[in-house]
This record gives C-alpha cells, sequence and structure tokens, in this order.
C-alpha cells in the first residue's frame, strides 16, 4: 500500500507527552529548534556549505574497453537531475517503472560525454556529431571493434534514438527514424557479424495507450482455491491493481523486433509483442525469444507471469518451442526454493547454437530430499535431438563460464549453508566425467580463488581467457586477508591446481586488476588508489624491470578541501569472542590526545553468517582512497565529526542455530563493542555518538534505539520496521513469520517503540519501490513513537524512490541530518547516570 496524503515535503517533529526522563535528556534539543526551522515548513532546504559542495563534486567517467583491448571508451555522468526531471510523469505496473513519453525504463542518470582513448598511447579522439544535449542511456562496442551502438534519449521529442559511431572516422551519426522501445532491456544488441543491430522498436502505427475512462467496470477480484501447501510470496512493489493497469502495462511493453544494417534498412523479424528477452546465437541464424503471456497476476511482478520461450529464425519464424511456463505466484519455503521447469537459460557462448538450462529435480522444494536438486541440459541446433544431460547437481544451479569443447566451468550453490563449488568439465568430450575444483564457503573470504578472466571472441561472446597450454586460465581476486584487501592477478593450471601470482597490490596502494590487454597476461590494465589520490587507471607490463605502472588517467581529487582527512581500519572483539572490523575517519589534523573526542557518527549494515570464523574475517582495505560522497556518512567529516564507517555488525547461526533468533543480542553486542573501541581511543565519548543506516541498516538503527542506551540519536533512511508487513521472509530470514513468529516479533522496533528513548530521525522516498521498505514502514514507526511520548522527525521526499535522485532531495536529506546531529549529539549535555540505561 503507498500512501498519497503528502501534497508536499511532510516534515513532523513530536516530543510533547514525553516522559520526564525523555523530556530532561533533551532540553537542548527544545531549545535548538528554531535552528532546524518550523517542523512543518515544506520547503526544499541547503546544508551548510562544506556539506553542498559535496555534491556538486565532479564523478569520474566510466571505462567501457573495446572488444580487442587497445581502445577505451570514456563516458561522464553529470551532476544531479534536478526535481523537475524526477517528478515527470512516470507509470508503475508490473513491477517496473516506465517513462510513458519515451517507453523507457525509469532513469534519470544519462552520459553527457562520451570520448576515446589508445591504450598503447594514451592519445584521446573526440568524436564529432554526437546529439545535444547528449543522454547516452546504454551503449555497446561491435564485436569488430569498428562501430558503437549507443542509445539516446530524447526526452524533448519522447522518444529513445539509435546511433551508431564510426570508431575509425570519430564520427556519430543518427541510424534510424524510427524510436526504440526500452521498456525492458537496452533495446538494442550487435549481431555477431558486425553487420548489424538486434532491435526492439515502437510498433509503426501503435497508437496511444488505453485511456481510463475513470468509469470501474466492476470489482477487482482474487481468489484461491488452497490446497496446494505453503507458498512464499515477497511483499513486491508497483504491482498491477486491475485489468485497467493490465491494458496500459501491455501496451507499454509491446515492441516490434527488427534487424537493422549498418545501412540504416530495417528488416521486421515476426509481429510485434511482449518480449522481455531476445538473444541472438553465436552464429547469428537463431534468436531465443522469450515472451509473457496472460493471464497477468496482481501479486507478482511481470517476471513472474506466463511466458513462452521459443527459438526463431532472423525471419521470425519458431524454429523450435523450448518451453512454456507457467505463472508463478508463489514458491516454497526457503531462498534455496525455485520454480520448476526450464530456468537460467542462455546460448553457450562457444559453440554455433546450442541452448543450456537448468530444470529443479527436487520440485523446486529445498525441504524435499533429492541426490540430484538440479539438472543441466545442453540442445544443439537444429534441435531434433533430444537435449543432452551436461551435468546432475546436488546444490542450485549458478551459471557457467565457456571455454571450448574440452573446458567450461560450472558453479553450483546451496544458500541455506553459504556452500559453493565449481566443477571443470568438458562440453565436447564424450564421457568425460566433471572434476571438483573448488569446494567451501562462499562467505570465506580469504579462501577466495578470484574470478576466473573472460574476453570477448570475435563474435563477441565472453569465453574463458585460456592460456596458450590449453590447461591454465586467469582469475582476479580482491586478496581479502587479515591485513586488508590486496587485489591479486593469479595463472591457475586447472590439472594440476598449481597457481603463480602474476601480481599482487602492494602499499601504500590498493590497485585491482580490470582486464588482461593481451592472451599471455603480459599487459594488464589496473585502477590504482590510496587514502589520498583518487582510482585512475594505469597500463602495466607485468615482468618488466621495475613493473612501473604507465598512468591512463589524471582524475583529479573530487574534493581537495577533504584530502587530509585520516583513516584508519580499525580491529576489536566482540563479548562473544567474534572479531570485528570497522573504519575509523577522522578530520583533517585532529588529534585526539591533543584535541580530545569528537562527536562521532557510525554508519552500519547488518550482515547474516554461518560461520563466526568467517564473521570475523577482515573485510575492505586501509589503502583505499577516501570517497567521500554526500550518500554516505563520510560527508559529515566535513562538518567535524569523526566517523567510524561500516563497523561489522555480523549476525551468526552456526549448525542448526538461525542467525536471526539472536538477532538483538548479536546487534547490541556489535554495537556495544565498536562504542566501547572508539570511546578507549579517546575519538568519542560516550555522550555524543549517534547511530545511522539506510534500508536494512535503518532497520538496525530503530533496534539499537529500541533495545540499548548507546546512542543519543538515530538517522533511519528508507528502512522497514514491522516485520509483520513482510511475512514471507525479509533479508537473509527465509522462513516464514508463522514458521518463527517470535522471531519475527522481537526483530521488530516497531513492537519496542515504547523503549526508543533517543530522538530518531526518520527519512524515506514517498514512492519506495524496494521489496519490504514500503513508506508506511516510516509513517507507522513515527507515528508510534509520537503518540508514546518520544522524539521523532518524519522527512517524506517527494518522487524519491528507495535510493534518492533529485540534487534538491539529496540536498535536503544532508540538512536534515546535519540539523539533527547538531541539536541532539554535538549540543547535547551530557545524560544523567540513571538515564543510560535501559
Amino acid at each position: 500500500m503507498r500512501l498519497r496524503r503528502h501534497a508536499g515535503l511532510l516534515l513532523l517533529f513530536a516530543f510533547w507527552a514525553a516522559p520526564a526522563c525523555v523530556l530532561a535528556s533533551q532540553t537542548s534539543a527544545v531549545e535548538a529548534s528554531a535552528a532546524h526551522e518550523d517542523a512543518t515548513d515544506a520547503g526544499y532546504r541547503h546544508p551548510p556549505a562544506a556539506l553542498q559542495a559535496l555534491v556538486d563534486a565532479p564523478t569520474a567517467p566510466r571505462l567501457s574497453l573495446s572488444p580487442q583491448r587497445d581502445l577505451i571508451a570514456y563516458m561522464r555522468t553529470p551532476a544531479l537531475p534536478g526535481i523537475e526531471v524526477v517528478a515527470q510523469p512516470e507509470l508503475k505496473l508490473g513491477g517496473i517503472r516506465i517513462h510513458p513519453r519515451t517507453y523507457a525504463s525509469s532513469s534519470f542518470a544519462f552520459v553527457d560525454d562520451l570520448w576515446l582513448q589508445t591504450v598503447a598511447d594514451g592519445e584521446e579522439q573526440r568524436i564529432v556529431g554526437l546529439p545535444q544535449p547528449l543522454a547516452i542511456a546504454a551503449m555497446a562496442w561491435s564485436p569488430d571493434q569498428r562501430h558503437i551502438a549507443f542509445t539516446q534519449v530524447d526526452a524533448a521529442a519522447g522518444r529513445v534514438e539509435l546511433w551508431l559511431v564510426d570508431v575509425t572516422a570519430g564520427r556519430a551519426r543518427r541510424l534510424i527514424e524510427q524510436p526504440l522501445n526500452t521498456v525492458v532491456g537496452s533495446g538494442v544488441q550487435w549481431l555477431p557479424d558486425s553487420q548489424g543491430l538486434l532491435v526492439q522498436l515502437r510498433p509503426e502505427g501503435q497508437g496511444e495507450p488505453p485511456a481510463d475512462a475513470g468509469i470501474p467496470s466492476g470489482p477487482n477480484i482474487q481468489e484461491t482455491a488452497g490446497g496446494g501447501g505453503v507458498q512464499s510470496l515477497r511483499t513486491f512493489q508497483d504491482l498491477l491493481r486491475n485489468p485497467q493497469d493490465a491494458r496500459v502495462f501491455a501496451h507499454f511493453l509491446t515492441t516490434q523486433v527488427a534487424r537493422v544494417g549498418l545501412d540504416g534498412r530495417i528488416a521486421p523479424i515476426g509481429t510485434p509483442d511482449l518480449h522481455v528477452g531476445l538473444a541472438v546465437s553465436p552464429d547469428g541464424r537463431h534468436i531465443l525469444r522469450q515472451r509473457i503471456q496472460h493471464p497477468f497476476s496482481y501479486q507478482v511482478p511481470y517476471s513472474r507471469f506466463p511466458r513462452r520461450i521459443d527459438v526463431i529464425d532472423l525471419q521470425g519464424a519458431v524454429v523450435h518451442t523450448v518451453a512454456t511456463l507457467p505463472l508463478i505466484e508463489g514458491l516454497p519455503t526457503g531462498r534455496d526454493a525455485v520454480p520448476t521447469g526450464v530456468r537460467r537459460i542462455d546460448w553457450r557462448s562457444d559453440a554455433p547454437a546450442t541452448l543450456v538450462w537448468a530444470e529443479a529435480q527436487d520440485g523446486g522444494d529445498p525441504a524435499v530430499d533429492a541426490e540430484v536438486r538440479d539438472r543441466v541440459f545442453a540442445h544443439a541446433a537444429p534441435f531434433q535431438d533430444p537435449p543432452e544431460t551436461l551435468a546432475d547437481l546436488s546444490m542450485r544451479y549458478a551459471g557457467i563460464r565457456w571455454g571450448d569443447d574440452a573446458l567450461a566451468l560450472l558453479t553450483e550453490f546451496w544458500w541455506r549453508d553459504r556452500q559453493l563449488r565449481e566443477w571443470r568439465l568438458a562440453p565436447g568430450v564424450a564421457a568425460t566425467a566433471p572434476v571438483l575444483l573448488r569446494e567451501g564457503s562462499y562467505e570465506d573470504r580469504y579462501a577466495d580463488p578470484g574470478d576466473p578472466v573472460t574476453v570477448a571472441d570475435a563474435r563477441g561472446f565472453r569465453r574463458l581467457l585460456i592460456a596458450a597450454d590449453g590447461e591454465s586460465i586467469y582469475r582476479i581476486g580482491e586478496g581479502a586477508s587479515p591485513e586488508g584487501d590486496r587485489p591479486f592477478l593469479d595463472r591457475q593450471h586447472l590439472a594440476s591446481g598449481e597457481t603463480q601470482r602474476l601480481f599482487h597490490s602492494q602499499a601504500p596502494y590498493y590497485e585491482l586488476p580490470q582486464a588482461l590487454l593481451d592472451p599471455e597476461a603480459r599487459q594488464v590494465l589496473t585502477t590504482r588508489e590510496s587514502p589520498t589520490e583518487p582510482p585512475n587507471f594505469f597500463a602495466r607490463t607485468l615482468g618488466d624491470a621495475g613493473d612501473t605502472p604507465r598512468a591512463l588517467t589524471a582524475f583529479p581529487h573530487p574534493t581537495p578541501q577533504l584530502r587530509d582527512v585520516s583513516k584508519e581500519q580499525i580491529r576489536y572483539r566482540r563479548d562473544d569472542g567474534v572479531e570485528l572490523t570497522a573504519t575509523l575517519y577522522l578530520p583533517a589534523g585532529h588529534d585526539p590526545q591533543r584535541d580530545g573526542p569528537l562527536p562521532l557518527l557510525m554508519w552500519a549494515y547488518p550482515q547474516e553468517f554461518r560461520s563466526a570464523e568467517v564473521a570475523s574475517q577482515v573485510t575492505d582495505s586501509p589503502h583505499r582512497f577516501n570517497r567521500i560522497s554526500y550518500w554516505g556518512p563520510l560527508a559529515y567529516l566535513a562538518a567535524g565529526y569523526a566517523v567510524l564507517d561500516d563497523p561489522a555488525m555480523p549476525i551468526v547461526g552456526e549448525g542448526d542455530a538461525e542467525p536471526n533468533d539472536t538477532y538483538v543480542q548479536q546487534l547490541v553486542g556489535s554495537a556495544q563493542a565498536a562504542v566501547d573501541e572508539v570511546v578507549r581511543r579517546g575519538v568519542a565519548d560516550r555522550d555524543r555518538i549517534a547511530v545511522g543506516g539506510h534500508s536494512y541498516g535503518a532497520f538496525m538503527t530503530a533496534n539499537l534505539l529500541a533495545h540499548s542506551r548507546l546512542f543519543r540519536a538515530g538517522i533511519a533512511r528508507s528502512g522497514a520496521y514491522n516485520r509483520s508487513l513482510t511475512p514471507f521472509g525479509f533479508q537473509a530470514e527465509e522462513r516464514n513469520y508463522w514458521q518463527a513468529r517470535d522471531t519475527y516479533l522481537e526483530m521488530s522496533p516497531f513492537n519496542y517503540a515504547d523503549r526508543i528513548r533517543d530522538p530518531i530521525l526518520l527519512i524515506h522516498g514517498e514512492e519506495d519501490n524496494n521489496s519490504g521498505t514500503f513508506p508506511m514502514q516510516s509513517e507507522r514507526l513515527y507515528a508510534a513513537v509520537m503518540g508514546l511520548g518520544g522524539a521523532a522527525r518524519l522527512v517524506m521526499l517527494p518522487r524519491e524512490s528507495h535510493g534518492y535522485r533529485a540534487r534538491e532531495s539529496i540536498l535536503h536529506m544532508l540538512y536534515e541530518t546535519h540539523a539533527w546531529l547538531e541539536t541532539h549529539v554535538r549540543d547535547a549535555p551530557p545524560r544523567a547516570e540513571e538515564d543510560t540505561t535501559r
């Protein structure tokens, strides 16, 4: 349910009728309320200049490496859009958000500059003929690297256009006049021969969307016959509500598939339909097409609607029907539950036209005992013989990285115990048994061997980069260790298991391999950064004397005024022995021994683990750039606060124990350990510490205020606070409300609103589309705290979703948070001893 009664920005602040002990501790808050403006003032506000400067700081461009890995395309994204852009009309249908004027998915961040650079010499090339104003939604290199295709959003004309860049000439041109439909997907992909593109067009003569007469044709009815057993149904947003919604949704989802040549000629493929998936085969002769069908549902998003999966030719004729899948309105209980039938279907990237997919053999139910849970099938064109079994798995299929007939890597996983296995397959060699390469917990960062490196082949399909010996692959990993992350590049000989380390990041830098520039890994593209140097791209020649990296970019420090803030990765221990990690930031020049403690903001996000040993592992790196953005807590360094960023809040459940059954105890224990550590170090005092978080971090914040007196105030953004409103699971909780009623109730801070005795700031987007964090969650918690005499402020941001997008909204978020911290933390008087206990 979405409440729409807010005509503007609703700002409410209440601490009347509070108990005497609460009012006594909030004296400074009352005196300072004038500085925070009238609580009912609905205008957008600006934070202090030091915070506003972070919103306007430049962002570094994104990079796209060419297929031959010798050219780079850089894409710059402009500053935040204004509220007038974010507030443009938007449809919320079938679980997605649509811009009805442009027939595109809802987005407000477009690339406004595009240029090229040669890797060998660093020479930059500007592109002439780009549309103005430039607003690129998606771009893709042709497999032969001669062209770049991109989609240009012309909001004024109400269309998405297809453009083409001639790379050699450095010139852009619009390829076709007919507009695209990008409601689902980018709307464009290259054909393997590089001579054309597969596109989704707005059908000619489609007409206007179905009009709503405003007069109901009858009630909206749903019915379940029962008898089907327990089916978990998550809380989804933006669903269809009535037949009119369904008609409008079908209108905007209808596309005409076509082939577009480099000369701009359009060859329609089939007829307009509700396409939700298109993938051309590596040989360029077949298209894997997925279409949704009726009946639609009011309970789930379009991704669970009935669908038909076919293979068609380039004229649109059906070559083979793979499956007709039913509506999925529920699944068995558990995060390892999956639908029955064809799942995760795609082309084998190293074969001309072979489909590969998985099907559950246990009914999709993790509670069923089954030796084989998933079976992986392969089916080659012309699809006359039956599909062959590629692998039988005891866990869930997670995908395959293809190399050649003798080498592919298959991954399976089981979420409940966080286990993962990686197998070597020989998909083109008959009677070759799979070989187990890796087995263990995917939570174990220290044991992670890294991700296999893939590169685009001559047809544009990703394949494993295999060394000349035919037996070795390359892996890039984060290199987690007790000293922090140290990224690496390895060559692994699969037959022997021997690994050779080719590159390892060294202090004082954090350097991450991004791509290999040649088949034998002599040249590597990396990003390098340090606490005071922003990430920049470098080319390295491995094995050279000195191994000196060559800079390709020199992006400036986005916030030079905060260059000298101090950063330290700290370790401390929870009472139950779990080792914890956090990153401590202090304003530039601050010496706790000389200057004393500062007000401190702690910002966190809890995470569940199945092992205390893994939960104790160090995360992040002390050598990463101090990226101080407006979104996270580091912004408040500019206002003179100390910040404890991402202090570990592990919720551990080993063996048969469920992590969340002791959620509150573990959460408070982690917070207590963090507070004790910053106080021990002299960087903060117990009377001036705030806690905050976004989404699940907001849920954490409310729980810490409800179950402890560790913090003077809390900032909770876009959270959920009543778990009975997410009854079929949330975050990592896979049991439903009726299976774990006590856990759901104990974890819900709404049920303990009478214990929230320290002020809480609630910020929420009025149109939050995240599953479970309905805006009502913040509204109801605010009403409860207000009615129980607590101190709270509710800020509802108009036209904002789970992440805030408009510049005005971001500035106001900073204003509210800064004012809250100033009032309730920096200027708060010491609490009486009796007022620090529950």
